[in-house]
């Protein structure tokens, strides 16, 4: 009677063993997979009313809640480097920077290259086309990340809290840009003083009169709220930002192959339309920014020369470093025409 006990004890056991593991198996088939999305972008800005109205709802319905999307907004999860190396080692998912990663593959330097782009028609076809599929093409073997969509952060506007009209009113100007090479070579190529700063230090800096301006798209300026501390804006119009979604390789490559396409067709999505919303913003932003007593300055058409011609030097540096670059910037001009 107990042998009999004994073999129906095991005979159990190795069905719930078994059953176990097969609910095991089932679980981590299905089991609801967690994407964190960070960014440096205030909660109104263009890039993350995106996040929100499409990418999040499209993967978490379209994955069948296999997925689920959280998004960090303004820097939540650390600065652009911090949040950028958190996804390229995997304690991030997702992000959204702009071209930190020029430092190491010189490609993705070139969209940043002062006054390249013609107007936003320009941008968008070169980027979310077969160039930008050329300018991207070393990110996921050097970083280990790889790029599903291009988005826009747009052109760059020097906001100041006097104003700047010709050259000489650069002279001593301090200027807070990125901590990027093109940006600061620029920067200093006008006569100012460059000060690097993060973009979660910028209000404090200009508040507390460290830094005299800075230099973003006016939706920056405006989601961001620096316009409570400065009075003017020069259209310089002097460099087209663009940022792109990135996601860890080894985590992409552990998604089933339909969670890739639904992560992939809702990142590019969701960048076409956020390239749409800020389009469209900058016109409603600079009237927002007026309405707050900011002054706009179009430089004439001696000053943009002169601040054209000044920018020259670092194409010819950037050529020096990476002469087989030449001809892909010139393919990117020649979309303009």
């Amino acid at each position: 009677m107990k042998k009999g006990i004994a073999v129906f004890s095991i005979i159990a056991l190795v069905i719930t063993l078994f059953t176990t593991g097969c609910g095991t198996f089932v679980e981590s088939g299905s089991k609801t997979r967690t994407i964190k999305v960070a960014n440096y972008f205030a909660e109104n800005h263009p890039q993350n009313v995106a996040l929100r109205e499409k990418f999040k709802p499209m993967v978490e319905k379209n994955s069948k809640g296999t997925l689920k999307v959280e998004i960090y907004a303004n820097s939540k999860l650390g600065a652009e480097k911090e949040f950028y190396d958190g996804v390229r080692n995997g304690t991030i998912e997702m992000g959204i920077p702009g071209m930190i990663m020029q430092s190491d593959i010189p490609r993705m330097a070139i969209p940043e290259l002062p006054f390249l782009f013609k107007d936003w028609k320009h941008a968008k076809s070169v980027l979310t086309g077969p160039l930008g599929e050329e300018i991207a093409k070393d990110v996921e073997s050097k970083h280990g990340v790889k790029v599903l969509a291009w988005s826009a952060n747009g052109f760059r506007m020097v906001s100041s809290n006097k104003p700047i009209v010709k050259m000489e009113d650069f002279k001593g100007f301090r200027l807070r840009m990125p901590n990027i090479p093109n940006y600061i070579a620029l920067g200093k190529s006008w006569g100012a003083n460059v000060t690097p700063l993060p973009i979660s230090e910028v209000f404090t800096a200009l508040e507390q009169k460290v830094v005299d301006g800075q230099e973003n798209p006016i939706a920056t300026l405006r989601a961001s709220g620096w316009y409570e501390v400065q009075k003017y804006v020069l259209e310089s119009r002097h460099m087209f930002s663009p940022n792109v979604y990135v996601i860890n390789v080894n985590f992409w490559k552990n998604l089933t192959p339909e969670q890739q396409k639904v992560v992939e067709e809702a990142a590019k999505v969701a960048a076409e339309y956020e390239w749409e919303l800020l389009e469209k913003s900058e016109a409603a932003d600079k009237k927002f920014l007026e309405e707050k007593g900011l002054k706009f300055t179009t430089p004439n058409e001696q000053f943009l020369k002169q601040m054209t011609a000044a920018a020259q030097p670092i194409y010819e540096d950037f050529y020096k470093k990476n002469p087989d670059l030449r001809e892909l910037v010139e393919k990117i001009k020649s979309e303009a025409e």
